[in-house]
């Protein structure tokens, strides 16, 4: 499926990040939300530092009145201070780190920008300061790397939870079928027109990639003390092995989460 971007809703231009590879899928979406005839914007992950894709992201930004983003993760986070800097607003982040400016961003807030409302959702278990926004206007969610828009995304050990992902799952389930969300706008690949279809999907993956690890652990022997990398071989057979380091680090989480139980 070709994805490259475009306008999505009355309020959402996504402008597509130059750095497409086997992890990041077409590329870093960068998210722009107007509400209709209003003067500013809210840019959601500048992306990475790539002088002509941020050239692009101000184009369609015009005035920009805050940066928020969805996590850490260079991909999404990188150009944030300089961008926000270029643009003259703040940066608002759960991890301190990211902020550039006295403003946070915590599960429950509402960012309002000229009309425009954005709900932060927390959604843990990508990295710990993963978040959502929630458009009620448009019954769309930003998930950031939460959900992508194709495949699956990666939880990856230790940052990485795989109880509070999959409780992050149930959250925006749970949005989906009150019927606050019907359309996903990921921080990677295509835009998912049936949410509830999609997080269906993901809480089944997890479910039986679970239970595949937990089966190939059991035929292990018991005194393998580092088996994560054994179970990779067994479980992600039909993986690429250019991406077993990534799966090694996902079962390292569901190691870590069976263990909890």
């Amino acid at each position: 499926m070709s994805w490259s971007g475009g306008s999505f809703g009355e309020r959402a231009e996504c402008v597509l990040a130059p750095n497409a590879n086997m992890m990041t899928l077409d590329g870093t979406n960068t998210w722009v939300l107007r509400e209709p005839d209003a003067r500013r914007s809210i840019v959601v992950d500048p992306g990475p530092s790539i002088l002509s894709h941020l050239d692009s992201v101000a184009s369609v930004a015009g005035e920009v009145a805050v940066v928020l983003l969805t996590h850490h993760h260079l991909d999404h986070s990188e150009a944030a201070r300089s961008f926000a800097e270029r643009v003259g607003c703040g940066v608002r982040a759960l991890d301190p780190a990211q902020r550039l400016g006295s403003e946070g961003l915590f599960d429950g807030d509402v960012v309002s920008v000229d009309g425009l409302e954005v709900h932060v959702v927390a959604t843990p278990g990508h990295t710990a300061d993963s978040l959502s926004f929630l458009l009620p206007a448009e019954g769309a969610v930003l998930t950031g790397d939460t959900v992508l828009g194709r495949g699956t995304t990666v939880v990856a050990h230790p940052d990485g939870q795989l109880g509070a992902y999959l409780d992050s799952l149930d959250r925006l389930h749970a949005l989906a079928a009150a019927h606050d969300v019907g359309t996903i706008w990921p921080g990677h690949g295509p835009v998912i027109d049936d949410a509830l279809g999609a997080l269906d999907f993901y809480i089944a993956h997890r479910r039986d990639r679970l239970a595949q690890v937990e089966s190939a652990l059991a035929s292990l022997s018991p005194s393998e003390a580092d088996p994560a990398r054994q179970i990779v071989e067994i479980v992600y057979a039909d993986v690429d092995e250019v991406l077993w380091g990534a799966a090694e680090l996902s079962v390292r989480a569901q190691l870590a989460y069976l263990s909890a139980r």
